[in-house]
């Protein structure tokens, strides 16, 4: 300070610099909070589109379940009726691959109304790890595919048994006349699974959705890691969940009612602390209910 000035005067530029400094600051800080608030709607985004796609393909499957077509998500006769059968004449080989395609569309149906939801919490993970790259949404639908794959393999499997065992018994006069045996072997083996160290080894991965991530993801080939992610993470979905899905090819691939059921069972079975608290009533239930049938089959 020299000669003549006062303290007043040499401390005016000062308080001058410091409401700028104050609406910068304020303005930084709501840049900050407008960007985090964007990342949220991006990462929260794609989460709701996978929300949207089950109830959809739930609304899908009521109408179809309802409509002169409800026979179409089941198994027998696709060949010898309707709109069906004349497609699987006219075309070659069309009684085999016709029905194994209407089969897969009812079947990733169903996986996208059951199965689907009770992937949230890892794709949740997945969106926050990722939610910052401009190649997001496509990564999030590799993830959705490779879990789609796995379980489209699976479900396949699954038809060409069923299909094999129908052809089986309609040749056996035995299995014709307790066709129920069928249903009831079914049902106690789901049972068993219930208590099988297989399941929940399968299911731990399923309850980890953070660590099954980050063990997979690396960002250096983010194409094929996405994919692998959902497609390991759909191998131990079918794992843990192979023999309840089993149960609608008992109950009927078109019933809303028990898709509902078993969707919720294997929902608080993967995601909820008290899940495991489920085996043992799931399973008693499963194998007591293939007795009962076996008997009644006598």
């Amino acid at each position: 300070m020299t000669a003549g000035e006062s303290p007043a005067s040499t401390s005016s530029p000062a308080r001058a610099e410091a409401p700028a400094r104050l609406s910068r600051t304020r303005r930084g800080e709501k840049g900050e909070a407008t960007g985090a608030a964007a990342r949220g709607d991006r990462r929260a985004l794609p989460l709701a589109l996978v929300a949207a796609l089950s109830v959809s393909a739930w609304a899908v499957l009521a109408v179809w379940s309802t409509s002169p077509y409800a026979r179409y998500l089941d198994h027998g006769g696709w060949d010898r009726t309707g709109a069906l059968a004349a497609l699987c004449r006219a075309l070659p080989q069309g009684a085999l691959w016709i029905p194994i395609l209407v089969y897969a569309l009812a079947w990733l149906l169903m996986i996208a109304a059951m199965m689907l939801p009770t992937t949230l919490p890892l794709l949740g993970i997945f969106s926050r790890v990722t939610g910052s790259r401009s190649d997001a949404p496509a990564l999030m639908a590799r993830v959705l595919g490779g879990y789609a794959v796995a379980w489209l393999g699976f479900g396949i499997a699954a038809h060409g048994l069923d299909s094999a065992v129908h052809l089986v018994a309609a040749r056996v006069d035995w299995l014709v006349a307790h066709g129920e045996l069928v249903a009831a072997a079914i049902l106690v083996a789901a049972g068993a699974f219930q208590f099988s160290a297989l399941k929940y080894r399968c299911l731990e991965r399923c309850r980890t959705p953070f660590a099954f991530v980050t063990e997979r993801w690396h960002g250096r080939h983010a194409a094929r890691e996405a994919f692998r992610i959902g497609f390991d993470h759909g191998i131990f979905c079918v794992g843990c969940c192979w023999a309840l899905m089993l149960v609608m090819f008992v109950v009927g691939m078109g019933n809303l009612g028990w898709m509902l059921l078993l969707a919720a069972a294997m929902a608080a079975e993967k995601n909820l602390s008290w899940g495991r608290r489920l085996k043992t009533p799931i399973g008693l239930g499963l194998i007591a209910w293939g007795g009962v049938l076996a008997a009644a089959s006598f």
